[in-house]
Parts: structure tokens; sequence; C-alpha cells
């Protein structure tokens, strides 16, 4: 049922929205220049507004590709074959890049990677294990993926992220599993996510966010009661020691490194996207004239443990480690244009 809400009754609805937005879109610039020097920050209300419209626009053009193609399949009888799958990487791509330099021109972002470099893994699959801390971090890292390292993400998302149309339709195309953080009765999400981390090919990513979701205060403190009513009262002290990261939830990373042996691990880190869960709080937070710094680790699979507890303590050593190095790298101000 929700299935059919999403697809005949948000998405059309989305693409309607979209279509008034531009047609009055004069009246929305009018009020937002009269706002802008009312608020904080160099016209921030007119490059929310650019921002907010590029996304409806592309978002909304995405679904009737995703529409054509889906006529051009066939209706439906080849979308899943290389060939479409191939084509809608491309989409993907071609969306998140258009987004993101707008994203950078308009809002003055700089977005700066540091570690191993594209090819780093040359012919060999990886299992990218990022940290989760605001809903621009997804799209981030896809963009990292696909523009820069020339990879096909399979990647594993919540599954409250369906509720958006492009994701949910495009998603559901390509290789990839949306999962619930607390599952019910009889779901085995570790099996869905072995499923989808098996058979990778050499340009293959599969992207994992163990944390299970964006982290908040509130988040961290259920994380570590959890950990003290599984009676994991050591794990619970060290995670007591982490400020910016949720203690990681290791199932679904351990099924991915048991489902594909031949893959290095990558961990990856940003700072800049943190805290922002409400409309309120993206308001409020969001980065502008800001450098961003994405950190990218290269760990050999020669060098991950065999055993499980092994494999959790390795874990748990890396998120450590990523705490602290959010807290050397906040987002730092550009200097005014």
């Amino acid at each position: 049922m929700t299935w059919a809400l999403r697809r005949f009754v948000i998405a059309p609805t989305l693409v309607l929205i979209t279509t008034f937005l531009v047609v009055t879109l004069p009246l929305w610039l009018i009020a937002t220049l009269a706002l802008s020097p009312l608020l904080p920050g160099r016209w921030r209300a007119l490059r929310l507004l650019w921002v907010a419209m590029l996304y409806l626009v592309a978002e909304s053009l995405l679904l009737l590709v995703l529409l054509g193609l889906w006529l051009a399949s066939g209706f439906g009888w080849r979308l899943r074959s290389p060939y479409f799958a191939g084509i809608h990487y491309d989409l993907a791509q071609w969306v998140l890049v258009l987004f993101f330099g707008e994203a950078k021109r308009v809002l003055a972002l700089r977005i700066r990677t540091d570690g191993p470099g594209p090819d780093a893994h040359p012919d060999k699959p990886i299992l990218v294990c990022c940290r989760h801390a605001g809903p621009g971090d997804s799209f981030t890292l896809m963009y990292a993926l696909l523009h820069w390292y020339g990879r096909e993400p399979r990647v594993v998302l919540k599954d409250t992220l369906a509720w958006d149309p492009a994701i949910d339709v495009l998603l559901n195309r390509i290789p990839s599993a949306f999962i619930s953080t607390n599952p019910g009765p009889g779901e085995d999400f570790e099996s869905k996510i072995a499923r989808l981390a098996s058979g990778l090919d050499s340009n293959d990513a599969f992207v994992i966010f163990p944390e299970g979701g964006n982290f908040t205060a509130a988040r961290r403190e259920r994380a570590i009661a959890r950990l003290r009513k599984l009676g994991l009262g050591r794990m619970a002290d060290r995670a007591e020691q982490m400020t910016n990261v949720l203690a990681p939830r290791p199932g679904g990373f351990l099924a991915a490194l048991d489902a594909a042996p031949e893959a290095d691990v990558v961990l990856v880190a940003h700072t800049g996207l943190d805290h922002m869960l409400t409309v309120t709080d993206v308001w409020r937070e969001l980065p502008m004239d800001k450098e961003l710094i994405m950190r990218w680790w290269e760990v050999p699979r020669s060098e991950i443990p065999d055993g499980r507890d092994e494999r959790i303590e390795w874990l748990f050593d890396w998120w450590e480690k990523i705490d602290a190095w959010i807290d050397d790298n906040r987002p730092q101000d550009l200097p005014r244009r």
C-alpha cells in the first residue's frame, strides 16, 4: 500500500507542486529579495530558494525521465538489464553533478577530500563504511563515488528515504537495499545486506552507514543504553567516550565483509553536515561560505581480522579514530568574495 502511495500519489504531486513553483517563481523571488536584508548571512533566503528550486526541478525532471525509461524498457521488462542499469547510474551522476555544481556556486561551498585518490583500488571492489550525520551526507558520498571515483555504488539506506519519490524509483532499479533500523520479528536484514554485497564487480562500491541513523544526542544515549541492555558494558563505556558519532551497529557491516571477501574497506568521515534534522535545523545550520572536508582511509583486506569479535573491536577502534578526527576538523569559513 505504501508503495502505491509513493508512486501514484506523492510522485505526481511533487511534479505538480514543482510546476506551480516554477510558474510563480517571480513572486517567490520578490519575496526572498525583500526578506534577505532582514536575515543573517549574505542573501541567505535568495540563495536557499535557488538551491531548493533546483532540487525540486531536478527531481521532477528525473521522475519524468525514469517514466520514459520504464516505457522504453518494455514497461519495465528490461529495466534490470546491465544496459538500463548503466543508464540509471549515469542519470544519478548527472543529477548529482548538476546539484553540487550549483550548490558550490550559489552557497559558496568547497568540498575537500583527504586520503586515497580514485586510483587507490584499481580493478578491485570496495566496501565503503561511512559516518552518518545530516541529510546531505548520503548525497555527498554518492557524488564522490560516482563522479570522482568512477564507482557504481550499491547502497544500504534507511527505509524512510524511500518516501523521496526519485530516490524510491531510481534505487529500486539498481542494486540497493532499504532497511529499517529497528527490524521487526522475522526480518533478517543481515541476509538482505549479504545478498546485496555478493558478486561485486571491479568497479562496484558497497556503501553502508553502520550507525544506522544520523547522529543526535538522544540517539547517542539510546545507543549506549542498548549496549548496556545487551550486557556489553565495555562497548558502552567506549561509546560514552565518543561524542561526535553513534556506537556502530556491526551486524550489517560484518555480513557485507563475509559476502565480499575480495573487497578492500574504505572508511569515510566528514564535517559540516551535522545536526540538520528538521527544516529549522537546515535553515539555521546549512553550511554557506565554508569548506567541508571528507576524509577517506584505505584498509587492505589483509589488515582486517578474521574473527567476529576481533572485527567488532576493529570497527570500534576505527570509530574512535573518526570521532577524534571530527574534533580536529570542524568546517572553516572561507574568505568573503
